[in-house]
């Protein structure tokens, strides 16, 4: 049975009456953002909290700990999770749009044809948690961290497969608005986590091999909970089983997710490349800590961003899905003022307990004082963080991905990744330079970003949306 029509949801198509002013417009479209972004930003928190939370615990049993879950959590897992991420985010692209013109069918599709690309990814990547610390050893960090954070690493490869089903399941489910089953899920395994990281690692003593017992076991548990849910209640038609067409189009599917990869890679790289960095400096256990627990602190702020991110990739993709130009537009007006004004507040918070947030993660004076120091450049990170995964966001949806991916290369490792280094080492500013340079690269890849969307003809990208439905769904609709 072919599904042709566009779905009669006032979420997707704007079917009901359009409000006739500025705040009533701004009030209509908010709502249906926070409808999607409030789980969405729940779900990014709980999920990173989980990182975050043994990070925290392995802080309590010892400096070499904290250094060893840090440097493989943003440089190890940082790097398979980018690459995760980024090529689970052709889903946003191809299911929000299909979901939107009333493809339901494509979407399972997608999601299994993402699954067979990403599970090959892993295995690709596995070698790099196996030869960590000789690769880590290369990139500068000292003998002592690269063989604690490559023993870390080795027991974390079951997180690797994880992250492989996980992101084509989250984008799948995103793409049809059910995001507060996500939430739940996330939810109660975080509870889960916290108690027996816990009981594993400061009760019982069991340290880095309690962290990487529990990591593993909670993101496989988050997994199972959302593929019981799919294949339980079939996702309204979006999910009809295993299907040999998820073989079908690989080489095209497989392009438009290394676009997507590639843009979100260069962006979470970006940090991973300045914790390696940092383990040159002077005294690098010290800095490589400070760095760490502020870069803990901007991704529990940017998961805040990333559920905007979410939101706003859903509410693109299904307008231009469903040829709704124009309220696509308003949706990137009204989230962009919104994570503005949230970053904001984020940023004073972070400013004003400067002095006692580093000892939630460490007891060493040495590492608290540097991050304190670290704290002010922290704030206006954690300012900016607020829009620019939003714009990415918006790129997402509508499918931007290799322009981005330019956008990202130049402000970030030209410009960025230069201007860090330059402060950092040749001027002696430590990892305060380092961070300011990260500053620059943020900030100038945002103002480009928002010229383009600025610049953007919506009608004409709803045309490519409808064009791109029905090169994607060929072989799906022949089979219906």
């Amino acid at each position: 049975m072919a599904e042709s029509t566009p779905l009669l949801d006032s979420h997707v198509v704007g079917a009901e009456e359009k409000p006739r002013t500025v705040v009533q417009e701004f009030k209509h479209e908010s709502k249906k953002l926070w409808v999607l972004a409030g789980p969405a930003i729940f779900t990014a928190i709980c999920q990173y909290s989980l990182g975050a939370l043994t990070q925290t615990f392995a802080g309590l049993v010892g400096e070499i700990e904290l250094a060893a879950v840090s440097v493989e959590n943003s440089v190890v897992a940082g790097l398979a999770f980018g690459v995760m991420l980024g090529m689970g985010s052709a889903l946003e692209t191809l299911c929000g749009q299909a979901f939107g013109a009333g493809k339901l069918r494509m979407l399972g599709i997608y999601m299994q044809r993402s699954w067979v690309i990403l599970l090959t990814t892993a295995c690709i990547l596995t070698p790099i948690y196996i030869f960590s610390p000789p690769i880590l050893v290369l990139f500068g960090e000292t003998t002592e961290i690269a063989q604690a954070a490559g023993k870390f690493a080795l027991w974390m490869l079951p997180q690797l497969f994880a992250y492989a089903l996980n992101f084509p399941i989250q984008k799948f489910l995103q793409s049809q608005r059910k995001v507060i089953v996500m939430a739940w899920v996330s939810a109660v395994v975080l509870v889960v986590h916290a108690l027996l990281s816990w009981l594993l690692i400061l009760k019982l003593g069991w340290g880095l091999v309690g962290a990487a017992i529990m990591l593993n076991t909670s993101w496989w548990l988050i997994v199972i909970g959302q593929l019981l849910y799919i294949f339980i209640t079939k996702s309204d038609g979006a999910w009809s089983g295993f299907s040999w067409l998820a073989f079908a189009d690989l080489w095209g599917f497989l392009k438009l997710s290394l676009a997507s990869a590639v843009m979100l890679c260069l962006e979470y790289w970006y940090l991973m490349v300045l914790i390696v960095i940092t383990g040159r400096l002077k005294n690098p256990l010290i800095a490589v800590d400070a760095i760490s627990i502020c870069m803990n602190i901007n991704g529990w702020d940017l998961m805040i961003a990333l559920g905007f991110n979410a939101a706003i990739s859903v509410r693109v993709s299904n307008e231009l899905g469903a040829g709704n130009a124009r309220q696509a537009k308003i949706s990137v007006y009204v989230v962009s003022a919104t994570s503005i004004a949230i970053g904001l507040v984020c940023a004073v918070v972070v400013f004003a307990t400067r002095n006692w947030f580093p000892y939630l993660f460490t007891t060493s004076e040495a590492v608290g004082k540097e991050t304190t120091k670290l704290a002010l450049l922290l704030g206006i990170t954690v300012l900016l963080n607020s829009l620019q995964p939003v714009l990415s966001g918006v790129a997402v949806g509508a499918g931007w991905q290799w322009l981005v991916a330019y956008v990202n290369l130049g402000c970030y490792y030209l410009v960025g990744l230069s201007a860090g280094i330059l402060l950092g080492f040749t001027f002696n500013f430590g990892a305060e330079g380092i961070w300011g340079g990260m500053i620059v690269g943020i900030c100038l890849q945002t103002i480009i970003l928002i010229i383009i969307t600025s610049l953007t003809n919506w009608n004409k990208e709803a045309a490519q949306a409808e064009s791109r439905i029905s090169k994607w769904g060929g072989s799906i609709n022949n089979e219906q």
